[in-house]
Formats: C-alpha cells, sequence, structure tokens
C-alpha cells in the first residue's frame, strides 16, 4: 500500500505543471527583462484568445528568465511581449512546488483592508519601497491550459499578484510609492531617473 501511495506522489509530482522548468539560474536568460525607462513598460496588454503552445512557450521563457533574475513573479511586458501573461513562484527554492501561471487575469473582488509592505521588481533591479495594496484579492484567470479558475489570495501572494497585474496596464510599483523623497533617492542611487516615474500617488 505505501509503495502505491509514493507512486501516486511521484506521477503528481510528474504531472506538475505542463509549463514547469527547472529553477535553477541560467547563464544567459532566454529573454531579456525591460528596466524602469524603457517605453515598452508603459503599453497596455492585449488580452490572449488563444491559449496553445506558443502561449506555453512564452511561459517557460518567462519562468527560465525569471529563476535566471532570482525573481518570483514576472509579467509579459516586463519581456517586451504584449500580452496578459504573469508567472509566478513564491517557492523558487523547492523544485516541486509548481508555479502559477495568470492568462488574462482579472481582479473579481479586493479587500477594503490595506496592508504596506516593501516590494522591487525585476524592471527596476536594487531599488526596495514600501507600497499600500489590499490585503487579500480575489482573481478569475485561464491557466496555462486555456481552463478557467479563481482564486482568493492574501499576503504575499495577494501583493504579487496585483505588482504584475499592473504591469498589464503599464504600471510599476515605484508609481505607486508615497515617499517622494525616499522614491527619489532609491532611484538616484541605483542608475535610474525619477522623471520616469508616473506618479498615482
Amino acid at each position: 500500500m505505501a509503495r502505491s501511495f509514493a507512486q501516486l506522489a511521484r506521477s503528481a509530482e510528474k504531472a506538475g505543471s505542463p509549463v514547469a522548468v527547472p529553477k535553477e539560474p541560467l547563464e544567459t536568460a532566454p529573454l531579456q527583462i525591460h528596466t524602469l525607462g524603457d517605453d515598452v513598460l508603459r503599453l497596455d496588454a492585449r488580452r490572449i484568445g488563444k491559449v496553445d503552445e506558443t502561449v506555453r512557450d512564452l511561459a517557460r521563457d518567462m519562468l527560465r528568465s525569471m529563476y535566471t533574475a532570482r525573481g518570483i513573479g514576472l509579467a509579459a511586458p516586463q519581456v517586451g511581449v504584449h500580452q496578459q501573461l504573469l508567472v509566478i513562484d513564491l517557492d523558487p527554492e523547492t523544485a516541486s512546488s509548481p508555479p502559477l501561471v495568470l492568462i488574462n487575469p482579472e481582479i473579481i473582488s479586493s479587500s477594503a483592508s490595506l496592508d504596506t509592505y516593501e516590494e522591487g521588481c525585476l524592471s527596476i533591479p536594487g531599488v526596495y519601497l514600501d507600497v499600500v495594496r489590499p490585503s487579500a484579492v480575489q482573481v478569475s484567470f485561464r491557466d496555462e491550459m486555456g481552463r478557467p479558475k479563481t482564486l482568493k489570495a492574501d499576503g504575499l501572494m495577494a501583493r504579487c499578484i496585483q505588482h504584475e497585474m499592473d504591469h498589464l496596464t503599464g504600471v510599476l510599483f515605484v508609481d505607486r510609492v508615497t515617499d517622494a523623497g525616499g522614491l527619489t533617492k532609491e532611484l538616484k542611487d541605483h542608475g535610474f531617473q525619477p522623471n520616469d516615474v508616473r506618479s498615482l500617488a
């Protein structure tokens, strides 16, 4: 009996996500991650009409690029692809933990309660600042097989989803920072231009 459970566990792990890739960083990422100041980061992403192998290939390359950059989330516009696709992995150290792929995500509801937490972004490396966001969200999306899903998320997952979804409308986390002085200093310290921020605060 124990052996059959072990076999089931192994086969479930193998099944995993059809876009899962090894989580080790590569020497060279397959996709270039654009940084603050690049116009491509400010364009709206288009909905994906058909979830096919091309979309899954993009998700795999995004995951490889994210792991190589040692991030936990990446949106397609960050790699210059203006499609509504996000990849998230809050547990990049655990090989068997599958990543989350969200296609055409939409926030159905947000909590009234707000949290302040430090954020960073692969498109603004080295910069970490506090951002206020709803502490919980419910999101609808399609998975990597095109199946409709809904997800209730709180804590870091809720924040990561909201952060990555902002990229789909050309918004970066620095646009939401309320501490103007701290923002300007952090950006200059890391070689970025404060006038590339489009403040929503």
